[in-house]
């Protein structure tokens, strides 16, 4: 057993809880009160990917990662994210892909259903196998709630550890320049495995979000538009990731992260974002207090 100081209002209480490690807690344990706090957004397998397009443009990230495609009695068979609407728009960037193509002809069918006694190292390996951070959980309602990277942050903002940013693995942050088009944009996301790019020399950052979002908004779906023609500098409003300075403990960097509107985080030469959090909470320093 731990005696661990909690210091609340200028009062230290002493805790005599057991530390556990975070990765080998349930979800229910780690999230008793918000597990199915967040509904899982639907749509249908036979609407055509413009509905999808204009849904994922107001929920992506800023709400729920991803779209759960259902059948006629709602039950759940795929998932749909900005991974497949660039993919496609990609291989097919004409008007027919919104207006022809539904979203069962392009959605995952590694749909992740969970138990709430599934184990956070468990649903990590799940989302490393998939390659995609979203699961859903059944609810009391019936219907699904779902689980994301952002949830998780969650689970970081209340853990206990000294690992700090600094120790998160270095990725390399993959730029572009302004004078690229679409389709180099797309391109260099597909070729490494990411959904946001940084322009060069600065804290400007564009995401599959972004794309979706310019395409349903500023261009006529309906019409032979040549999207990946476009330039990044005539056609988009970039996002811009918020820049940290200071070395600071996981807990606080989940806790910034988890009212960012779309989270990203430059520090130093590095870039972070859920997916980092979500794989720092299997190391042994990080701590539950149960």
């Amino acid at each position: 057993m731990k005696i661990v100081i909690i210091q609340i209002n200028h009062l230290y209480l002493l805790n005599f809880g057991e530390l556990l490690p975070i990765y080998n807690q349930t979800l229910k344990d780690l999230l008793p009160l918000s597990l199915s706090s967040t509904p899982a957004v639907s749509i249908r397998k036979e609407n055509k990917m413009w509905v999808a397009t204009c849904m994922l443009m107001h929920y992506l990230e800023s709400f729920t990662d991803s779209l759960v495609v259902t059948e006629e009695d709602e039950k759940p068979i795929g998932i749909i994210g900005g991974k497949e609407v660039i993919v496609n728009i990609f291989e097919n960037p004409s008007s027919d892909f919104f207006d022809k193509t539904t979203v069962e002809q392009v959605m995952d069918k590694n749909l992740i259903i969970l138990s709430e006694k599934i184990k956070l190292y468990e649903l990590f390996e799940k989302w490393k196998q998939n390659k995609r951070a979203f699961s859903i959980i059944p609810n009391k309602l019936g219907g699904y709630s779902a689980i994301s990277g952002r949830k998780l942050l969650e689970i970081g903002t209340n853990c206990i550890t000294d690992m700090t940013i600094s120790e998160l693995p270095k990725k390399e942050i993959i730029t572009f320049n302004r004078t690229d088009t679409m389709k180099d944009i797309i391109s260099l996301m597909l070729q490494n495995n990411t959904r946001r790019l940084v322009l060069k020399n600065t804290n400007m950052f564009i995401s599959d979000r972004l794309i979706i979002q310019t395409i349903a908004q500023k261009f006529d779906i309906s019409k032979k538009i040549k999207f990946l023609d476009h330039r990044i500098a005539e056609s988009f409003n970039l996002e811009e990731a918020k820049k940290i300075s200071k070395d600071i403990n996981l807990a606080e960097i989940s806790k910034i992260m988890s009212v960012m509107m779309h989270p990203c985080i430059i520090f130093r030469d590095q870039i972070i974002t859920p997916w980092d959090i979500c794989a720092a909470l299997q190391s042994d320093r990080i701590e539950f207090l149960g």
